[in-house]
């Protein structure tokens, strides 16, 4: 069985040029079975102008002419055919030879010249000669015997013929050799770059996430590539992501068990008092497990979201200046100035209860990046057919490096918090068919934008 995709490649190119090449010689033949059709055809003309010729001579003449039967024979010649002319009795009147040597020396050699008939002692047989009978007024008069003349192999047509053949002869061997280099060229060009895709691929199946494949051109398997290496990068930094979110869990949960573990094994062997002071403080290092356990099922509730939708039409503007009544109390203890800013036309159609968690995740995080005296504003508005919440605040801001994971799970830029809170607001707003981009410079805020389609203007 033929499994290189080379080799197939390889095999239908050059079926390609054997198809070629089959139908180049088949339209030949079509074509050299036409032009022999109409040498043919043209044959027939010829012959019949001569018949014609010879029927109106002896019309003209009320009988056989030996002058103008010697005319029309050296006219025949240089039609290309060799003739004899016969009275109704059978009897030769006039043939080729004749009419030749009955012209001038100087006449009879530029005819042969031109003709290149080859002028004979003894006259040629008669077996190789069409007989063509010849009428006048329904009457036979005579017959007309005629054959074309073989100039040996100088004629137009059986030149043609031989310049066709050795065309098509080169052709063969020239095109056909260029094909098969071409094919066996291009066939290993278009393979290469597959194989070093699966090459490449291997190697990742392997364990080795750092293989990549060069990409030249602007084709689709360029193309191609360029997904096979983006593909690569994202795997890469959903490795390191894995590898850091495995840490983070790890870390997470080490903290309150090593703290459980040790007053629990403290207790059994006496060190440790058991009394409400040490229950309260397993029980308190039992809730942050359970909130570490709570904040996974958060992100896995998010992540099926979409099935879980229950839309309905939301006034912005008074749906986010309740979430700012709850909050405002928060902001006032820590100093910092809440603001609002909105069009109150624009409506929402969207899930009530995850757009408030969205949007308090990102009020949340933005209070905890801002010192006192800072700032954060909420505004509502449309962009391009898109509604956008936008909440920016002037805290501390994210780090350049930090800026592309912020929304991975686990993932903390600074103490506190399990870090999911970003990863469950982004999957809130996949479930909607929306997003959420974040700008920031380093100490100087931050700014996020929650972006939902169909949002409407409220007449």
């Amino acid at each position: 069985m033929i499994r290189s995709l080379w080799i197939k490649f390889l095999i239908l190119l050059f079926s390609i040029s054997v198809i070629s090449l089959s139908a180049a010689l088949f339209f030949r033949e079509l074509i050299i079975k036409d032009f022999r059709e109409y040498l043919a055809g043209k044959t027939e003309d010829r012959i019949y102008r001569v018949m014609a010729e010879m029927e109106g001579s002896y019309e003209k003449y009320s009988g056989w002419n030996t002058g103008a039967l010697r005319d029309n024979a050296v006219w025949a010649l240089l039609f290309g055919y060799e003739v004899k002319i016969f009275d109704d009795g059978d009897n030769e009147l006039m043939n080729t030879n004749k009419a030749l040597y009955s012209l001038s020396p100087l006449m009879k050699k530029r005819i042969v010249a031109i003709t290149g008939f080859p002028v004979e002692e003894k006259e040629s047989g008669k077996e190789t000669f069409q007989e063509y009978p010849l009428f006048l007024g329904g009457k036979a008069i005579g017959n007309l015997d005629i054959r074309a003349i073989k100039a040996e192999g100088h004629g137009k047509e059986t030149i043609f013929m031989m310049r066709s053949n050795r065309f098509l002869l080169v052709s063969i061997f020239v095109v056909g050799a260029l094909s098969v280099i071409l094919s066996f060229v291009f066939s290993r060009k278009l393979t290469e770059p597959i194989k070093k895709l699966t090459t490449a691929a291997g190697s990742i199946s392997e364990g080795n996430i750092k293989s990549r494949v060069s990409v030249r051109g602007r084709d689709e398997i360029s193309e191609l590539a360029r997904a096979f290496n983006t593909m690569a990068d994202n795997i890469e930094i959903h490795e390191s992501l894995r590898r850091k979110l495995t840490a983070n869990i790890a870390h997470e949960l080490r903290t309150p068990l090593s703290a459980m573990q040790g007053e629990i094994e403290g207790m059994i062997d006496g060190l440790i008092p058991i009394d409400r002071e040490r229950l309260l403080s397993l029980h308190e290092e039992t809730n942050r497990l359970k909130t570490i356990i709570e904040g996974i099922e958060a992100l896995s509730k998010a992540e099926r979201s979409v099935l879980e939708l229950r839309k309905q039409s939301i006034r912005l503007k008074p749906f986010l200046m309740h979430i700012k009544d709850r909050f405002e109390k928060l902001f006032s203890d820590k100093g910092v100035n809440l603001e609002l800013e909105g069009d109150e036309s624009i409506t929402l159609d969207a899930d009530p209860d995850k757009i408030s968690q969205i949007v308090i995740n990102l009020l949340s995080n933005a209070l905890r990046a801002t010192a006192s005296g800072g700032r954060v504003r909420m505004r509502a508005g449309m962009d391009d057919h898109e509604g956008f919440i936008e909440i920016t605040d002037t805290g501390s801001g994210i780090k350049k490096e930090d800026m592309p994971f912020v929304f991975e799970r686990f993932f903390k830029s600074s103490d506190g918090g399990l870090g999911l809170g970003l990863t469950i607001a982004k999957e809130l707003a996949d479930a909607h068919g929306g997003r959420i981009e974040v700008r920031s410079e380093y100490g100087e805020g931050a700014t996020f934008t929650l972006f939902i389609p169909n949002f409407t203007n409220s007449s």
